[in-house]
């Protein structure tokens, strides 16, 4: 799924241009480059169609290197494409060596649009996954999960790429749902230890009277209940990976058992005085502040200091909105399989909303109101009905229309008109599932005026059917 902006005074060229790109793309037009540079500052596009005459004419040189990287400053992944006639072929030239990914000529065709369109897919990808597949280092599998256009994700990436081959004990600290334990699993595939045990314990899961006897075992007859022997997490592990979840959760006693473990690879079961031998490696995580912890008394510091060791901090998703569409993608995928659903994209308006929430619940959330929204959506497009309402009041309340203050009040009144009917149009046919008389008869006009908007915007009805 992309956002593609186009930006050209030629209304018929940018209809052909969006009738000619992919179904699920997410599209929206601009009239001048500052209102574009309004819209790309609210929406990061991944794509923008720039007509070449107007990134000339906010160049303050004979070149347009200068307006092309006022969008490469917002979004240094974005691909610009030009737009031009044949008869200024040399300054488009001058622009792609300028930055410019590619360009197009007036008249548009239509193959063209959709060949430089996989062209820029196939580039986008490389530059995702570059740093990583120089030494193959990251497997197959995972290059969806480690595709990202955040820095500090690309950082945490980094990390866990260096730590992944030692056996250094790693704690990841991130508020709940961020995808600690995903990043646990991570490490330890691609360790060294991938063929041997990976070990889940989620310590504030398991009552107290019990952490000990999961994370040590414990002898027959050691507590009421204990009926036979029972090998703990750390004698499962063996050589591979235990990873200890919500690691701030641990009662004292478990506390100093662990210290030992961590010191010396030895431990006892509960109830027995044979000592036990262990090669796992500990990854750990929280969602606590286990400094203030310590500060507090609450915590044993000499343990912190031995589960500081490799320390990686996760983004809240509300940090990093840009890798939103990808996550929301990664997801689809998995969902379309699960439930077996031809849910092919996600509604611009959900996308929006989805930039502009809190997400307290981190991707976790995101994950639980995608799931939902796939079991009660009928159609082909995940649409606003399917979500809760409190996700769009945020959106509601942050959403202002770009102002383009070199327009007169008209102007700017008129192209704020078009941009409400033009995305009161998509909404209303989304419902109506492509039918022109219900999505008439919902907008109280008749059949004939619709059909003219719908001429006016480039909408095809084809384009909301099942």
């Amino acid at each position: 799924m992309k956002s593609i902006l186009i930006i050209s005074p030629q209304e018929d060229e940018a209809r052909l241009i969006l009738e000619s790109l992919p179904s699920d793309c997410q599209v929206q037009n601009a009239a001048g480059i500052k209102e574009a540079l309004n819209l790309h500052r609210q929406f990061a596009f991944d794509v923008i169609f720039s007509d070449l005459k107007l990134l000339q004419e906010t160049s303050q040189t004979d070149t347009v290197a200068e307006a092309i990287q006022l969008f490469k400053d917002m979004n240094p992944l974005v691909e610009i494409l030009i737009l031009s006639s044949k008869d200024f072929i040399r300054d488009t030239v001058k622009a792609v060596k300028a930055g410019a990914y590619d360009y197009l000529t007036y008249p548009i065709d239509p193959s063209e649009v959709r060949l430089v369109i996989d062209f820029v897919d196939a580039s986008a990808s490389q530059h995702l996954e570059l740093d990583y597949l120089r030494d193959q280092f990251w497997k197959p599998e995972w290059l969806e999960v480690i595709g990202t256009y955040d820095t500090e994700m690309r950082n945490v990436f980094k990390k866990i790429r260096s730590v992944a081959p030692t056996r250094a004990t790693v704690l990841l600290i991130g508020e709940t749902g961020t995808g600690k334990g995903l990043l646990a699993r991570m490490i330890h595939i691609h360790s060294n230890r991938c063929e041997a045990p990976f070990i889940s314990v989620h310590c504030g899961a398991i009552p107290d009277t019990l952490l000990e006897s999961e994370l040590f075992g414990h002898e027959k007859g050691a507590f009421t209940g204990a009926v036979r022997q029972k090998p703990g997490k750390f004698e499962m592990a063996r050589t591979g990976t235990i990873f200890l979840d919500e690691i701030g959760t641990l009662t004292p006693p478990a506390q100093i058992k662990l210290l030992q473990v961590l010191q010396d690879g030895t431990f006892s079961r509960v109830g027995s005085e044979e000592t036990l031998q262990t090669d796992a490696r500990v990854i750990s995580a929280t969602n606590a502040d286990l400094t203030g912890m310590c500060a507090r008394g609450e915590y044993r510091k000499d343990l912190y200091y031995r589960l500081n060791v490799f320390p990686v901090e996760i983004p809240p998703l509300r940090e990093r909105v840009e890798d939103i569409p990808k996550i929301v993608d990664v997801i689809l995928k998995k969902l379309r399989q699960k439930h077996e659903k031809t849910i092919t994209s996600i509604h611009p308006q959900v996308l929006r909303a989805f930039k502009t929430y809190a997400w307290p619940g981190n991707i976790r959330e995101l994950e639980n109101l995608l799931e939902r929204a796939c079991i009660l959506e009928t159609t082909k497009v995940l649409t606003p009905e399917s979500f809760p309402t409190g996700i769009f009041e945020s959106s509601d309340m942050h959403t202002v229309l770009p102002v383009q203050d070199h327009l007169t009040l008209a102007e700017s009144r008129r192209h704020a008109i078009e941009d409400f009917e033009r995305q009161y149009l998509k909404m209303l046919f989304t419902r109506s599932k492509g039918k022109v008389n219900r999505a008439a008869e919902d907008a109280g006009v008749t059949s004939r005026q619709l059909n003219k908007l719908m001429a006016k915007y480039g909408i095809q009805k084809e384009a909301f059917k099942d």
